[in-house]
Parts: C-alpha cells; structure tokens; sequence
C-alpha cells in the first residue's frame, strides 16, 4: 500500500498551525490556530482520523486587553517533567506597526495526566534577548537537554522574523545564550516578507532535522530545512546547514497552496507523518492571515538513501479515505 494514501485530507478543516503530540497514554492530541484568534484548544483521539470528529476542548481564552488579548497563535502542546506545557503566541492588538504585529511568546502549565482537564496555570511571557516581535517557539529534548526554538525580529536585521535556540532552564525560562540558526537569505524566503518561521523538529538518523516556513502566507508559503549533526553543538550557528531550496510547496497540480507550519507525528503503523496547514485556492480577497481556510493535513513521508527525508509535494483534497 502507498502509506501517502492512508489519510484523508484535510485532516481538520479551519485549523492553520496544526501540532500533533502523540503521547505514550495511547492518544493523539491535537492543538492549532483557530479562525477566530481568540481561544486555545485541545482535543484527542485514539487514531490521528480520530481528530477530525474529536470534540475540541477550549483550555484558554484570550484576556480582554493588555499583552495577551489578540492574535492568539500558533499552540503547540509539550509533555516535560511529569507536566503539560502550551506554548503560545499573543498580541496587544491586531494592528501593525511597519507591518510587523506586537506578539510575545508565553506558555502555560498543567500538571493534570489529561490535558484536557485540570487546571492551566500562566507561567508567563518567554524572555529571550529582545522585546520585540516573537512566535512560533516550539521545544525538544537531546542528550540530557531541553532546547526551545523560535522565530523573532532582531532590531538590527533587515525582515519580519530569524529562527533562534536556546537552552532551557524549565518549562517557561530560557538560560545561557541565544543563538541565530537561520535568517532568510534565498529568494524564496523572501516573498512578501522576510520570513523564517515556525520550526519543527525531528530525531533521526544520527542528525536533528528542523523544517521551518518562509515567505507570506499565501500561495508563496513554503518549508524549507535546516539539519545539524545529533553530536553537534546546538548552539552554534555553524553546526546547522540550509538546504539552499524549499522542501514543500505549492502545488498546482494537486490544488495545494501555501503548504507550511508543520509538526511531526508517526501513524498507527509507526510512519512517518508531516503533519502541515494548506488552501485548496490561490486566489485570497484581503490579508491572507485572516482567510480561514488554512486545512490541517497530513501526509506520510519516507527517506532517501543519503539519509535525507523526501516530504515529496502536497497530497490532494480526498474527501472520502482511498482504499488499495
């Protein structure tokens, strides 16, 4: 069997930034940017299919002013010392200033076993080096170390976002220094806006693999990657390679546009799976971040002989599971 024909996409339609945490209690949990921008939400379901119909639970929602009460982006759920993490951007406002947004980057904790229940507690704002637009901050664990990854502005460098890592000292602070990994630099980084953002991360084969997204967020919204050696210092910009092209991307062919801000999950079966946020159209009326067509999907990917993962073009829309 094509194990790329396993999933029927979308997986879950009207959630962009989709994460998918498969956790050892046998479930699936899920967690995304809703259309809205206004709540948090987690469901889960024993199949990743399970997701489409799982009943989402709303575990926050954004204050009425001040630093955490527009634009809530891009969640991603972590599990850490015995307790759940969401890590999350937040806004002042949805208005710009030279066209970046003012969002800060914050987490919040639950020492529940489901994180759909008990209670979630504000840990606070993520400090990193500047004040100064910041998001997507995903998290992962390697020889012994916790490492957080982000997009933010540098004051003092041209574009809207760079990708950054870190240690960590806990689940909501950062230690030891910050070290740039990517900035955009091709030109498919740099359509519409001067963007890296969004990092994945994925262990496998004696390296750390790290897709990113580049570009605005319509049909020019695309992946790219970053990978470094699992013995390598981390937090040297040197122990990290660009792949000089985009590893996902449009497709006309198969009607996917924009495809990006992925995770990494395995199937049922133990495959691979990029799991990624895409538009069934290209024409967009008005500000592509709020068109909420956005589709969580998900497809199955494999390996080239040299090591390196061949996430091949975006699946199209099939509305009914395809049968062998």
């Amino acid at each position: 069997m094509d194990v790329s024909r396993m999933y029927a996409n979308p997986l879950i339609e009207q959630r962009a930034d989709p994460f998918v945490y498969k956790h050892d209690d046998g479930y699936y949990y899920f967690t995304a940017s809703v259309p809205e921008y206004d709540r948090l939400e987690l469901r889960r379901a024993t199949t990743l299919e399970g997701l489409r119909d799982a009943d989402p639970v709303v575990v926050w929602r954004k204050r009425e002013s001040g630093p955490m009460s527009a634009n809530i982006w891009a969640p991603e759920l972590h599990r850490m010392d015995g307790k759940w993490y969401i890590y999350f951007a937040a806004a002042h406002t949805t208005e710009t200033d030279e066209g970046l947004f003012d969002h800060r980057m914050y987490v919040l904790e639950n020492e529940s076993d489901n994180p759909l229940e008990g209670q979630w507690t504000e840990k606070g704002q993520i400090k990193t080096a500047w004040e100064s637009f910041a998001l997507d901050a995903t998290s992962f664990e390697h020889l012994g170390k916790r490492y957080y990854v982000w997009a933010q502005k540098d004051p003092n460098i041209p574009g809207n976002s760079n990708l950054y890592i870190s240690e960590m000292e806990n689940g909501w602070t950062l230690k030891g220094p910050q070290a740039m990994i990517s900035t955009p630099e091709y030109d498919w980084e740099k359509i519409g806006f001067l963007v890296n953002e969004g990092p994945a991360v994925l262990k496998r084969g004696g390296r750390i693999w790290m897709t990113f997204s580049a570009s605005a967020t319509d049909f020019n919204y695309c992946m790219g990657l970053l990978y470094a050696d699992e013995d390598a210092d981390l937090l040297n910009p040197a122990s990290w390679t660009k792949l000089p092209e985009p590893v996902f991307r449009t497709s006309e062919e198969n009607g996917q546009y924009g495809p990006g801000h992925n995770s990494f999950t395995t199937g049922e079966d133990g495959e691979d799976l990029l799991v990624y946020h895409a538009r069934s159209y290209k024409e967009i009326v008005g500000d592509p971040l709020y068109d909420p067509n956005r589709h969580t999907r998900v497809k199955a990917f494999t390996w080239k002989e040299d090591g390196m993962p061949d996430f091949g073009v975006p699946t199209a829309d099939t509305p009914v599971m395809q049968q062998d």
